[in-house]
């Protein structure tokens, strides 16, 4: 197979500062406000070099660069330019196996370009998305999604890294486990407690040895440490339901935390539900303990919803019959599903609200998105 994973570079921050040029070459953070318990959605290559981070407080990215400007997430636009970079994907191939508004695998083993070099291919790929975005893509290209994926990390930001199947066990052999696929703090600190602490020692490893310790994952993994990941690029079926999570860089016991990302990806969804003009009756709260143990909590409504509030509110009840706070987490996630009949028409009823401007302090910008920037 020929696989490659396109990644965006800073995505939100990306779209900012390409809609507004006084925000480039600034240190940007997509979030809340400083002062409130908002979280980081993603930041600019310029505030990385503060160390912040996705998923940090934004009260406490503020603390790492203090010259930071903050700017509100502008969904719709992140969307609207997702949809565009999606189109290119699908000029290409029809496998594309979306992962956010930002990534994807696409399987281009065979391709609509006629390119029998899949190089060629994510060349083709990056030019076009900065042609029509004027955005950079980083990718990765190999024969499996692992080595894929970690490859167009590799170079960022605007970079191409291509593994040959030949060399995917020698480019995985030195990166530590928790750079592998499914190995979050907890199970890495228990690898390296065995002994294992690269992909070269889990290689190497007794695949009955790791199953006593890591159940099915183990042998799974020893597989993916030598480069063989049976794993496919699956295209995106018709959807029934909506969803968004977060991954943490560092599982969380602050339950504050947790909170606020639920309260950003129930905007999320409801963001992209009212886009497709759908609403639900069911949601759905998903939550990763660092143990990589995974429990869901639903509950259903009377009527179907899009609406952000009432959506955080469910959510945030359901975190309650969930062990965070008393055990770290290392992912966050908010869905909806339940949709009614498509084949009969809804009248989705939205909910205008009266804005209100923030007065931030000198030392805190604060910026919302500037329509007029589109």
């Amino acid at each position: 197979m020929k696989i490659i994973h396109i990644d965006m570079d800073a995505y939100y921050a990306s779209v900012e500062q390409h809609d507004n040029a006084a925000l480039r070459g600034k240190p940007v953070v997509v979030g809340g406000d400083p002062r409130s318990r908002g979280v980081v959605a993603t930041c600019s290559y310029e505030a990385r070099r503060f160390g912040v981070r996705s998923a940090m407080s934004c009260a406490e990215a503020y603390r790492r660069c203090p010259s930071a400007i903050f700017v509100r997430p502008n969904m719709s636009r992140y969307v609207e330019i997702s949809r565009q970079i999606r189109d290119i994907f699908e000029r290409v191939t029809d496998q594309v196996e979306p992962l956010s508004l930002d990534e994807a695998y696409l399987d281009v083993t065979q391709n609509a370009l006629g390119m029998p070099l899949a190089r060629d291919v994510a060349v083709w790929i990056r030019q076009a998305i900065l042609a029509a975005t004027g955005l950079t893509a980083s990718a990765g290209v190999s024969s499996t999604k692992l080595v894929a994926k970690i490859a167009s990390d590799i170079r960022k930001p605007n970079g191409l890294t291509v593994i040959p199947p030949s060399r995917a066990e020698a480019f995985l052999a030195p990166l530590p486990v928790r750079r592998l696929w499914g190995v979050g703090a907890a199970t890495a600190s228990k690898l390296e407690g065995l002994g294992f602490r690269t992909a070269a020692d889990l290689a190497r490893a007794d695949p009955r040895e790791l199953e006593r310790h890591l159940g099915r994952f183990g042998p799974l993994l020893c597989r993916l440490a030598r480069g063989d990941d049976p794993r496919r690029v699956t295209p995106e079926r018709p959807p029934k339901s909506r969803g968004s999570e977060t991954t943490l860089s560092v599982d969380v016991l602050d339950r504050q935390v947790i909170l606020r990302l639920i309260d950003d990806h129930a905007s999320d969804v409801a963001d992209d539900l009212t886009r497709i003009r759908r609403a639900g009756r069911t949601i759905t709260l998903k939550i990763r303990y660092a143990d990589f143990e995974t429990v869901t909590r639903s509950r259903s409504l009377p009527a179907p919803t899009h609406d952000a509030r009432l959506i955080s509110e469910v959510a945030r009840a359901l975190l309650d019959s969930t062990r965070a706070g008393e055990r770290p987490v290392r992912l966050v996630g908010v869905s909806v599903s339940g949709f009614p009949d498509a084949s009969m028409p809804e009248q989705l009823v939205l909910d205008f609200e009266a804005g209100h401007r923030l007065e931030p302090p000198a030392s805190v910008t604060v910026r919302a998105p500037d329509p007029e920037a589109h």
